[in-house]
């Protein structure tokens, strides 16, 4: 997969940040994602002032439709 997509440094300039309602609340490896922004902002739940990664709206809802139908290849 090809990116073009773009971060920001300090993702705590930006507002609107949600967990999904999947997650267990344990914080292990939760995202968290801004509503009512142009692209899709996502950050690590536990790193507030640390970067997030901008995705394009189309980006994001490929990138979800993969995570739900298991066609993302295993981390290494």
């Amino acid at each position: 997969m090809v990116s073009n997509e773009r971060s920001i440094p300090d993702s705590s300039a930006l507002t609107g940040w949600y967990k999904s309602s999947y997650s267990d609340g344990s914080q292990s490896e939760c995202l968290e994602v801004a509503r009512d922004h142009a692209d899709v902002p996502v950050r690590d739940s536990k790193n507030l002032t640390g970067p997030a990664v901008l995705f394009s709206a189309n980006g994001w809802t490929a990138f979800v439709t993969a995570v739900k139908n298991s066609q993302l290849p295993p981390a290494q």
